[in-house]
């Protein structure tokens, strides 16, 4: 996968059609013993080579930094009129707008839809009805956001790429999100690198200001619609939602002069510098929905504040990624393969 988006990246060129027949994404895992295929698939390993790369990538490095975002060419040069007026219109002409920018806006967008549809009053506390409203919502303009932010030539792309957006914010039926939703969104970055819509300059830019958003609208469906945990282990998982962040998060803490593992059970340094750490800001959203002990609701973590390093803690979390998230059949039975992401063994 980090050799791929290398050769995406490295032109500056928009890429030329990619001459592929895409397809809508389909279950593949049915049983348990198809939990063998997806270990040995072009999907496994693209998805995991993604997700190491932004790892890399982020490490060492504050969400607030500076960072380089790519961006499409332009295929013929305009005057400075002109080109405000481009800008004025940005959604009617896509051309000239960053591809990282058009995905904060389709998650601004998303943003903006709960509010448009506030929680009904219902008898139960939890699984708010009207985050259906919102699903329906997104399950029919899905294509239309997608088609915003991937080049014209790529346009076939759209309903197979639209399909990871779609998976990626909760079940409308049991109105629950867990780690399953979450790698669906990394599932629909990672499909955007493979058109070339993302290229490796954006390794920051893709977690820092589109996953971070993410998380963003994400938490706010979680309170908004009192959205249930997805297969949640309580007090022994590492999470009730997300697991990405605190992967990524300590990859940022590593070498860190003075932060370490230790201090993120402090409150006042979680409240000092949460900005710039996606780690801190996971924490920071965990004190504020849950009470009691931080020892006690969050266990699994308060065992990770005594590890002495970052980088353990990192290598760790990804070994426990695996092995509790992308090993287990109820997490990988929803996961759904297509062209660019198939289920086909890795080819040597």
């Amino acid at each position: 996968m980090a050799e791929s988006e290398r050769r995406t990246g490295a032109s500056e060129e928009v890429a030329p059609p990619v001459q592929q027949c895409f397809m809508v994404p389909k279950k593949e895992i049915n049983v348990v013993s198809d939990m063998a295929k997806w270990k040995r698939s072009q999907a496994y390993a693209d998805y995991m080579g993604f997700i190491l790369t932004l790892n890399e990538g982020v490490r060492g490095k504050k969400l607030t930094c500076e960072y380089k975002v790519s961006e499409i060419e332009l295929i013929a040069p305009i005057s400075s009129a002109q080109a405000v007026a481009k800008l004025c219109k940005l959604w009617l002409d896509s051309c000239d707008v960053k591809p990282i920018e058009k995905l904060v806006a389709l998650l601004n967008t998303l943003d903006r839809w709960i509010d448009e549809t506030p929680p009904v009053d219902q008898p139960s506390r939890f699984g708010n009805k009207a985050f259906r409203t919102w699903y329906a919502r997104l399950d029919q303009e899905a294509e239309k956001l997608v088609l915003a932010v991937i080049p014209k030539h790529l346009a076939d792309a759209a309903p197979e790429v639209a399909v990871y957006l779609k998976e990626s914010v909760g079940n409308s039926t049991r109105i629950d999100y867990g780690t399953g939703h979450e790698a669906a969104f990394a599932a629909f970055l990672c499909c955007l690198c493979k058109i070339g819509v993302l290229r490796v300059d954006d390794q920051m830019a893709i977690v820092f200001k589109v996953f971070n958003r993410y998380l963003e609208v994400m938490r706010k469906l979680q309170k908004t619609y009192r959205m249930e945990p997805a297969g949640s282990q309580g007090v022994w998982g590492l999470d009730d939602f997300q697991f990405l962040p605190f992967i990524w998060g300590s990859s940022q803490l590593i070498d860190h002069p003075s932060l370490e593992p230790r201090h993120f059970v402090d409150e006042k340094v979680v409240n000092e510098n949460h900005k710039d750490f996606m780690f801190l800001e996971c924490i920071l959203f965990i004190t504020e929905m849950k009470t009691g002990p931080f020892a006690e609701h969050s266990n699994q973590l308060w065992n990770i504040s005594a590890v002495p390093s970052w980088s353990k803690v990192n290598q760790g979390l990804i070994r426990m990624y695996k092995a509790e998230c992308l090993e287990k059949f109820p997490v990988i039975q929803h996961f759904k393969f297509g062209s660019l992401l198939p289920i086909q063994p890795v080819t040597s």
